[in-house]
């Protein structure tokens, strides 16, 4: 069968939450979309509570991925624990809440198994590696997956990049989260592997990264530091939709479905 994903950017704050409702399970029936995966990071601005988390499955995520702001509120560890759609990064030490991964079941009874890492390049070089974790996880679970997606949460388009050249063929589509700013490059790989640099980011539009610009601004200019603050204003939705073929294990379209209000 022709296996339809969507991934959609990072959802920033209460506005972005918002717009993913107004729009996603729209989108989804345009697209013809099968499986969603959606990252949440920032729902909360900066991490997200269980309600947000509740909240994104309401607008019609099938598995939520996170990142570096995954602890940004510390009342979703519990959570982590009790919900299997709903994944941190991998490469995390091992005794903190949650799972890295998951196995789920789609269309047609389908396999469909989801990875969440994290990169080292300019966000914590304590983490384990997130190729090796990524070798591990693809080799305990051979053959207990179909199809397999990743969410690399990265800032380094180079590390992303390079995540994707090193598991094209064993992976079907992997895409980059985190810089919140949509990446033209959506590609498939030699091997089969559906591939882009970073998805973007759900929430407002007229900002910088979801905040208000003038917050970003002065923080260039040299003034006091301060809490960043949610944009307001129309919003946008960036998403890209992957389309796999699940009886050769090849990735056949790599397609941006962005909506801008």
């Amino acid at each position: 069968m022709q296996l339809r994903v969507l991934a959609v950017g990072d959802v920033v704050s209460e506005y972005g939450l918002d717009c993913l409702h107004r729009h996603l399970r729209p989108l989804k029936k345009q697209h013809d979309v099968h499986f969603t995966v959606v990252n949440g990071e920032n729902a909360a601005g900066i991490g997200l509570l269980p309600r947000h988390a509740e909240e994104l499955f309401d607008a019609g995520a099938d598995v939520v991925t996170l990142g570096n702001h995954t602890w940004g509120k510390l009342q979703i560890t519990e959570y982590l624990d009790t919900n299997p759609y709903i994944l941190r990064p991998a490469n995390f030490a091992s005794p903190l809440p949650g799972r890295g991964f998951g196995i789920y079941e789609g269309p047609r009874g389908l396999t469909i198994g989801v990875i969440n890492l994290m990169g080292r390049f300019e966000l914590d070089s304590n983490l384990d590696s997130p190729f090796q974790t990524a070798d591990r996880i693809l080799k305990e679970n051979a053959g207990k997956a179909q199809v397999w997606l990743m969410d690399f949460h990265a800032e380094a388009t180079s590390e992303k990049g390079a995540m994707g050249w090193y598991l094209d063929g064993q992976v079907q589509a992997l895409w980059g989260t985190h810089t919140h700013v949509p990446t033209a490059d959506g590609q498939i790989l030699p091997q089969g592997t559906g591939f882009i640099t970073d998805l973007g980011m759900t929430g407002p539009a007229q900002s910088i990264l979801g905040v208000r610009p003038e917050n970003s601004i002065q923080r260039f200019l040299g003034g006091l530091p301060r809490r960043y603050e949610a944009a307001s204003g129309p919003c946008k939705l960036n998403a890209v939709l992957f389309v796999i073929d699940t009886d050769t294990g090849r990735c056949t379209q790599v397609t941006r479905c962005d909506v801008l209000e």
